[in-house]
């Protein structure tokens, strides 16, 4: 299957579950993971999706992009400007490579500590800029996955607000790495209760094999890459 075939898929995934959740057509954004992919395949993605949204009626939209490793992200950016992609980092960041994130991320959606937050704020203070931020939570408890406890994300996500440089836009999870539907969707229920006491806007969960429960627990944004780009070599 081409990469546009692909794309397209993905796409109608999203629009049906928007409709099985009673939810309005758009209302939920793609973000393509773009972990390990080149910068040509991450343009012809790009190219291919904004294609489809101007010969489609109604469909107009604004892909995103999103890097798990600052190095990759410094990697490709550079080579997409002229594309102009909202940029998302959306993996673990480290305090020494904050300086190489600021210089291209729009959105940094992995912030689960206080202390990474006030070091965001300090050097986009610097830099004179603001950043999105979204705070990262646990909801599955699994050790291999990075967020603060859902019972300490908003006592989190109230001092990031408090953070002059900073924008607090939402928050995002990674579901649980399980076979159990119910316990995946679980999870994605108990970020959509932590956001609904924050009154944050943004919502991002799902992946290419769960996007659906999370449409149907209120994602935003779903970030999807081997449905796309298909299975990492």
């Amino acid at each position: 299957m081409t990469l546009d075939a692909r794309l397209a898929r993905v796409r109608a995934r999203i629009a049906a579950a928007e409709a099985a959740a009673g939810r309005p057509a758009g209302s939920v954004r793609l973000l393509l993971a773009t972990k390990t992919q080149d910068a040509a395949a991450v343009r012809a993605a790009l190219q291919a999706d904004a294609a489809a949204s101007a010969t489609t009626a109604g469909t107009a939209h604004r892909v995103l992009l999103g890097e798990n490793r600052v190095q990759e992200l410094v990697a490709k950016a550079p080579e997409l400007t002229d594309l102009a992609p909202e940029l998302h980092l959306i993996g673990p960041l480290q305090s020494n490579k904050i300086n190489a994130a600021l210089r291209w991320a729009t959105c940094v959606q992995s912030v689960d500590t206080l202390e990474l937050a006030e070091r965001l704020d300090r050097r986009c203070a610097a830099i004179d800029r603001t950043l999105d931020v979204m705070v990262q939570v646990n909801v599955s408890g699994e050790s291999t996955k990075g967020g603060v406890a859902p019972e300490d994300a908003i006592e989190l996500a109230r001092a990031v607000r408090a953070l002059d440089r900073l924008r607090l836009t939402g928050v995002m999870t990674i579901g649980a790495n399980s076979p159990d539907s119910a316990l995946v969707r679980a999870g994605f229920a108990r970020l959509r209760s932590v956001a609904a006491e924050l009154g944050t806007v943004e919502l991002s969960m799902g992946m290419s094999r769960d996007l659906e429960a999370a449409v149907a627990e209120g994602a935003t944004i779903v970030r999807v890459g081997t449905a796309v780009f298909g299975a990492r070599a």
